[in-house]
């Protein structure tokens, strides 16, 4: 659905865009659709997006926003993540309403997940 100025799309820096495909097909069960070599996107993941060449990455050291997913079971997604190569940047740790660790994926690329539970 298109909501008039809500967020509609993002998209990702990835210096190799087959890694970053093999990581969250093997992580979340994602799908793609390739536009050409240098850009593939995803649909239906909880917000549509995609992945664009470049050999820059997107980390919160850099001042970049951070992308949160949600998980029921945040230390199965821990292992899931670390199966299919990821890096874990911050281990889980507490914080008000929940936990919460960040991962980095192959291209290097942050990002977090949380759980109430």
């Amino acid at each position: 659905m298109n909501d008039h100025e809500k967020i509609n799309y993002v998209e990702f820096p990835a210096k190799d865009i087959e890694a970053a495909k093999r990581f969250f097909t093997a992580a979340f069960n994602w799908s793609f659709v390739d536009y050409g070599p240098d850009y593939s996107a995803f649909s239906n993941e909880g917000i549509d997006g995609g992945f664009f060449k470049s050999d820059l990455c997107s980390s919160t050291e850099n001042g970049a926003a951070l992308i949160v997913f949600y998980s029921n079971d945040l230390d199965k997604t821990n292992s899931k993540i670390e199966n299919a190569g990821g890096s874990i940047i911050k281990p889980i740790f507490s914080f008000p309403g929940g936990r919460r660790f960040h991962f980095g994926d192959p291209n290097g690329n942050e990002y977090a997940v949380w759980s109430d539970k």
